[in-house]
């Protein structure tokens, strides 16, 4: 698999992060603090990382920054990614199942080198649910980034107020 990673600091679980992923098989795409005159600013590169994602230039991207949310912020604004900031295995697992993330965003101060293979286990092994509710969910989320109006809101502003069984 090839995996683009974006770090905005040469930290020591960043390059933990590269070495597990070659050690693991995949083929690896450095961006940022993790590449020679690479751009280290977070929001750069790790909209960088996760571009790569939607263009078929990675399968999946690991983005990192000091607390992970400014990676992960930037990532999601990249269309057609859906990057999940995981603290621990439990919630890689299930960004992976019922969200169907595609980036895995990391916190440079939290993550230890034995979470951080904990979380990679759990993100590598998990697939993407096909329960149609949680297909559903996911469609919903690519439905608001390509601005579509759904939703209950919408519904509202259409004069639907939710109410059963009272027809036109």
């Amino acid at each position: 698999m090839r995996i683009s990673v974006s770090s905005d600091m040469d930290e020591p679980v960043a390059r933990a992060l590269l070495a597990e992923l070659r050690e693991r098989g995949h083929e690896v795409l450095a961006y940022g603090a993790l590449r020679p005159e690479g751009d280290a600013r977070w929001a750069v590169c790790s909209e960088a990382a996760a571009r790569d994602v939607p263009a078929g230039r990675a399968d999946r991207a690991v983005v990192c920054c000091w607390t992970g949310t400014g990676a992960s912020i930037a990532a999601n604004k990249v269309t057609g990614v859906r990057a999940a900031l995981c603290t621990d295995a439990y919630t890689a697992r299930g960004a992976r199942v019922w969200n169907d993330a595609n980036v895995l965003a990391l916190s440079l101060r939290l993550t230890s080198e034995p979470l951080l293979k904990e979380i990679l286990d759990a993100w590598f092994d998990a697939e993407p649910s096909t329960d149609p509710d949680d297909r559903e969910n996911v469609s919903h989320v690519t439905d608001l980034e390509a601005g579509l109006e759904t939703g209950p809101e919408t519904d509202l502003a259409r004069g639907d107020r939710g109410e059963r069984g009272t027809g036109p």
